[in-house]
């Protein structure tokens, strides 16, 4: 009799929200990342940001020179790819020819075939402090003096462009970030509060937003920018210019969240936070604001490339970040010059950068859009 009484109460004894909530989550990410997986592009995509990201990370061991190197007799120098056959027969280890200078004016070099420098593995080079902690002189690899390798070839001062790409992307892959971590919670916050209390208020709110939209988003821009002072260094200047673009991107994004908590302030669970004496903040950031974390998410992976695409054009134009600093952006500002880009055409390898990282967002925001809204979900 006792024992029955026991499991009875067992059986009463009601289960607390916070299991279901996640068991909740965790069913709408399984379906998330199922959908995701169907996505051959967004995988693709997906896939070239976790190399370009990688790349960043690891620039300093990567590259096989340092961003300040360079090599003035080798200015404007062609690729050099390594090779495993010349004339004097195949090698198993992959090798590069010495180079000199022909023609300045040309800008032609004339190959060594006699000079063999073998390409080696983790060598030892320029010094440089790994993520600007750990000192180390290790490279993944490089050629013994005299001897250079340049894969995507040399600059007006003779400086590697693959490692300055490499060095370039932690500005252009960072700066976009940075901006979507400052301008999102913003653009939240403000469009929350003008949809939930609606009326005068989300009146007065949107005219202002609206104010900022309504400027033409580039020109905004460089005008921001021009005012800033060229007396500061590269990294306060790349802090500048995130918020520069996070002033422009969050009055857009403010607008979408306000169209959907206009939606959400009349749901129940909202209505009985009300009825139970939670004030408003509360309910905007606890039980609305979370229920948007899906469009934030898309927005976001959308939203980054324009960054990248609006740091490239500033520091192209020379607005944003400067020498000796180097991003993508000012990395094709020598190729502005057609005749320089008509005798060395591999100054456009950073636009290529540029587009892949472009190209590899849109591809993975439109598989993840399509993977975290239910009305695009396909059956299994």
């Amino acid at each position: 009799m006792e024992q029955g009484r026991i499991g009875m109460v067992r059986q009463a004894r009601p289960r607390g929200p916070e299991p279901v909530a996640i068991g909740q989550v965790r069913m709408q990410v399984h379906l998330a990342w199922r959908q995701l997986r169907r996505h051959r592009m967004a995988l693709f995509g997906g896939g070239v940001l976790i190399v370009l990201y990688t790349l960043a990370i690891f620039a300093e061991f990567l590259a096989p020179y340092t961003l300040d190197f360079s090599d003035r007799e080798r200015f404007f120098h062609p690729p050099i790819i390594p090779m495993f056959r010349d004339a004097q027969g195949f090698s198993p280890r992959p090798f590069v020819h010495g180079t000199t200078l022909a023609d300045p004016g040309l800008r032609r070099f004339e190959v060594d075939p006699a000079r063999r420098h073998y390409v080696r593995i983790f060598v030892r080079g320029e010094p440089y402090r790994l993520f600007g902690v750990v000192p180390s002189t290790l490279h993944l690899f490089g050629v013994d003096e005299p001897g250079r390798i340049f894969l995507m070839g040399t600059d007006q001062s003779g400086r590697d462009q693959f490692s300055r790409i490499l060095y370039g992307s932690r500005i252009s892959l960072t700066i976009g970030i940075m901006a979507a971590a400052v301008s999102i919670p913003i653009g939240m916050i403000y469009g929350g509060l003008a949809g939930y209390y609606g009326g005068r208020v989300d009146n007065v709110m949107m005219r202002l937003s609206e104010i900022i939209i309504a400027f033409p988003e580039f020109y905004l821009l460089l005008t921001l920018s021009a005012v800033l002072p060229s007396a500061v260094g590269c990294t306060t200047r790349f802090y500048l210019i995130t918020l520069i673009l996070s002033f422009i991107g969050w009055a857009g994004f403010s607008r979408l969240i306000r169209g959907v908590v206009l939606s959400l302030k009349e749901r129940e669970y909202v209505l009985a936070a009300k009825a139970a004496g939670s004030d408003d903040f509360r309910i905007i950031v606890r039980h609305i604001l979370p229920q948007t974390s899906s469009l934030v998410i898309v927005v976001v992976t959308l939203g980054i490339p324009g960054a990248i695409l609006g740091e490239s054009a500033l520091s192209f134009f020379g607005f944003g970040v400067r020498e000796p600093c180097a991003s993508w952006g000012n990395l094709l500002t020598t190729a502005s010059n057609l005749p320089t880009l008509i005798l060395s055409p591999w100054l456009l390898f950073p636009g290529l950068f540029i587009i892949a990282a472009v190209v590899a967002f849109n591809l993975f925001g439109d598989g993840l859009r399509d993977a975290l809204d239910p009305r695009h979900r396909t059956a299994s």
